[in-house]
């Protein structure tokens, strides 16, 4: 069995500082590193987060005290987004962009007009929704309804959480768009051959840490497996550890997307560049992703086609130890294996008695098994 092709999403997010040239720059790096695709966060601060709203810890770290904490105001999570909002314009210009670089533009919505925008206005092939949407039953809905494919990351949440979201899915894929959406609802979905049958054609799910950078001992990348055990679907990892080797393990434990945070320069202001790749580390990313592929290959334990003439000479086989005369039995005495000899040494004990039909000097290759044939007994 061959392993699919892992699907590397660059994950440029807000890591344009709120610059059209940036994001550019940002689809440049994506593209010439061999992503599949690159994306961003499209989102109206105003619909995500109320003016109360407090940065999280990482936040506060990453971008220092802001402005509007500085000013007295509860969080100061609003101002930091409004100034990374990118516009109706600006997107357009990015899938351009994306499109003449030949890399797959995509966007997670943050909220139902902006999923609308990406799938109506922008025509996306799928659709990426963020571990803190997970139990946002509306926009999994509209998202789903969308009839895209959906990559879902599982951040912060339980199995039971992962399977009330998954049921949600099965109801937009598969009921009719007049039936009334609710939790019953998304049960009987859920249960249905035909929920089971529109989640395993649409959603990918991602096993996901939601800490900026994740502690090593933090990805529980095990949980992937789980994941993948208990809903039947394909799985991958939205890695925000430093580095690439969470990636390229996740990758070999049968990952089938790998999204991962990059930025033209760590060093630069804003919540995520530090825990982001450098465009080095980028490029090391795809090509690691691209030799685990390779080093997958196929489920079936058989010799390598590069291994054939290798076996050849590295395998053993049964020699003469001493001169052998014609009509004397083999024994462990006057037999050896070594390389460059005949039968195989698997064999050994097998010849042991048998009787030489013709006679074998010292280190002579003992080859052909028909010849030398077991001695006949009495009844025989």
């Amino acid at each position: 069995m061959k392993h699919p092709q892992v699907f590397v999403i660059a994950e440029a997010g807000v890591n344009h500082n709120g610059s059209l040239d940036m994001a550019r720059r940002l689809i440049d790096l994506a593209a010439e590193a061999g992503a599949d695709a690159v994306k961003f966060q499209t989102f109206q601060a105003a619909k995500l987060v109320t003016a109360a709203a407090r940065k999280a810890d990482y936040q506060v770290v990453n971008t220092g005290v802001a402005e509007a904490e500085r000013a007295g105001e509860a969080g100061g999570q609003l101002a930091m987004l409004k100034k990374l909002e990118l516009d109706e314009a600006a997107h357009d210009a990015l899938v351009a962009h994306a499109r003449a670089r030949g890399v797959e533009f995509m966007s997670t919505p943050f909220d139902v007009d902006s999923l609308d925008f990406l799938v109506k206005k922008l025509g996306v092939a799928r659709l990426k929704l963020g571990s803190g949407d997970l139990t946002n039953a509306q926009l999994l809905l509209a998202a789903a309804r969308s009839g895209l494919p959906l990559i879902l990351s599982t951040g912060m949440s339980t199995l039971a959480e992962v399977e009330a979201a998954l049921a949600v899915l099965a109801f937009g894929y598969s009921a009719a768009p007049d039936a009334r959406p609710g939790t019953d609802a998304f049960q009987a979905a859920w249960a249905s051959a035909a929920g089971q049958a529109a989640l395993a054609g649409k959603v990918t799910l991602l096993h996901c840490t939601t800490e900026y950078p994740t502690p090593f001992d933090q990805v529980n990348l095990r949980a992937m497996d789980t994941l993948a055990q208990a809903f039947s679907l394909p799985v991958g990892l939205s890695d925000h550890t430093p580095g690439i080797s969470a990636a390229l393990a996740a990758a070999a434990r049968g990952a089938v997307v790998v999204e991962k945070h990059f930025t033209l320069d760590k060093s630069l202001p804003g919540p995520d560049h530090v825990a982001s790749l450098s465009p080095d580390e980028l490029h090391a990313l795809v090509q690691g992703l691209r030799e685990v592929q390779h080093i997958l290959g196929s489920a079936v334990k058989a010799p390598a086609a590069v291994e054939l003439s290798n076996r050849a000479v590295a395998r053993r086989g049964l020699v003469a130890a001493a001169p052998i005369r014609k009509g004397e039995s083999f024994t462990e005495a006057n037999l050896a294996v070594k390389r460059g000899g005949g039968v195989p040494a698997i064999h050994f004990w097998d010849w042991i008695g048998r009787t030489a039909t013709r006679a074998y000097a010292e280190d002579e290759a003992i080859r052909d098994a028909s010849l030398d044939l077991p001695q006949q007994s009495e009844q025989g």
